[in-house]
């Protein structure tokens, strides 16, 4: 196979047409020798800048040289001792602004495709049966992490591998926090995907209880001093979904991403023969511009609806990856830019009948950098829709923060807690991802849980 140095090796996908129909994986990735003729694009920098810019520190040189020569078990023991999540990372981090966005190659033409050899790498491992490698010994000591999503998750194998014993408590009924509950299956596969990156943190000795809710079930505080937990780590997320706050938001026919998402991938929606019911919309507004709001608005999409996105900016100002814009363009969704609800409209039964919107344009750039948007009197028109889904963000449910005793907030109910090592103002207690931040990104919230790991390894060292 030649290699074009200067272009990354293509990946294949499913026909827009064809995908737009249905819910299996968009993208197909590599396969061996397409992996290994793009690992050969690497020049193997001395002082690899694409290390720096992966917030778990993955040695991204040394798994690609294994790529490159075939040792593919090799790459993965590379890449699992950083991280305990490459099939997802590989799938839906953001590389274009981290390893890929710092890779040298890309100076004088493609950037090297980390991500996608990362994915490769991990789904070989899975398929010929590897795993990662635990500690050899216990140490005697306990360590309860809440939420298992992508920060609980990474927290608990780093902590595993350094011989903790770890209980992860998962409000939910299945393991996996946003990674199931907030992708879409075409993005991420859950039983082939999720479900197995689970067993692999689950074989290094980590155990999951489902169906506890801290602050319900039991408290943070009755786990270290009832149940001898040492050390306690808070990765709970942020699923509490913010509104606009205008007139008609309160119409039937309006939804949260997170719960449209929830009935949709936890609850499996989309499926004919599913017991949780979801509407399925003959035209759909999505309001919002990130990766959420693309994955709602492409999840409509699926269940036969044209679907807008609404959002009060630009394209250059889309919060969302290229990717995901690019995807969902293809696949026929329709993008009102520069555009702003002001009120949702309804019928005499309170069912949405349309959205009020008026244009923007922008002025000049607010604290976030971002030219800030502004409108454009006169210009109200109005979307005809049956169905409203607000992706505009979330916040961290201040359940924990309000049964713990001296874990302080901030004014935007995250827990306050160093980026270092995720050290809160409890003695013991340690926090990272969304919980601490706000909403953000999955390899982020590893990034935090690692972090955390880190400093409760620390702190129990030295106790």
């Amino acid at each position: 196979m030649e290699t074009d140095v200067l272009k990354k090796v293509p990946v294949r996908e499913q026909d827009p047409k064809v995908r737009a129909t249905n819910f299996d994986e968009v993208c197909l990735g590599y396969n061996k020798e397409e992996a290994m003729c793009e690992a050969t694009r690497c020049i193997n920098c001395k002082n690899a800048q694409c290390v720096k810019g992966c917030p778990v520190s993955i040695n991204i040189p040394g798994f690609i040289e294994q790529v490159k020569l075939g040792n593919i078990e090799e790459a993965y023991k590379i890449i699992s001792e950083s991280s305990a999540l490459p099939a997802v990372c590989g799938r839906v981090c953001p590389q274009e602004s981290q390893c890929e966005g710092k890779c040298i190659r890309g100076i004088k033409g493609e950037a090297l495709s980390i991500g996608k050899l990362e994915r490769f790498v991990a789904d070989w491992a899975r398929e010929n049966g590897i795993k990662p490698v635990g500690a050899k010994e216990k140490n005697g000591k306990k360590v309860a992490v809440i939420g298992s999503g992508p920060a609980g998750l990474t927290c608990a194998g780093d902590l595993a591998k350094l011989g903790y014993d770890v209980t992860i408590f998962e409000a939910l009924h299945k393991a996996g926090g946003v990674l199931v509950y907030g992708i879409p299956e075409f993005r991420l596969p859950k039983d082939a995907v999720v479900a197995k990156e689970i067993e692999n943190v689950k074989s290094l000795g980590v155990k999951i209880e489902t169906d506890v809710v801290i602050g319900k079930s039991t408290t943070i505080d009755q786990l270290m001093e009832d149940e001898g937990f040492d050390a306690v780590f808070i990765g709970s997320g942020a699923g509490l979904p913010k509104f606009m706050g205008i007139p008609g938001e309160n119409s039937n026919g309006v939804f949260s991403a997170n719960e449209y998402l929830t009935r949709s991938n936890l609850m499996k929606a989309f499926d004919e023969n599913s017991t949780t019911p979801i509407m399925r919309g003959k035209k759909v507004a999505v309001v919002g511009g990130g990766n959420v709001a693309m994955d709602a608005a492409r999840t409509a999409l699926r269940l036969g609806a044209e679907v807008h996105i609404v959002y009060r900016r630009s394209e250059a100002e889309l919060p969302a990856r290229v990717e995901e814009v690019h995807h969902a363009k293809e696949e026929g969704i329709i993008f009102d830019l520069l555009t702003n609800p002001t009120q949702i409209l309804a019928d005499e039964n309170g069912w949405v009948k349309g959205i009020e919107c008026i244009r923007m344009e922008l002025g000049e750039p607010d604290a976030s950098g971002r030219r800030r948007p502004v409108e454009v009197k006169g210009s109200e028109f109005v979307i005809d829709v049956d169905t409203v889904i607000m992706s505009l963000g979330t916040s961290p449910n201040p359940l924990i923060s309000s049964t713990t005793k001296g874990l302080e907030i901030n004014g935007r109910k995250c827990i306050i807690a160093t980026e270092e090592t995720g050290k809160t103002t409890k003695d013991g207690v340690y926090a990272g991802g969304d919980a601490v931040t706000g909403a953000a990104t999955v390899i982020l919230a590893m990034g935090a849980g690692k972090a955390g790991a880190k400093g409760i390894h620390e702190y129990l060292s030295n106790k």
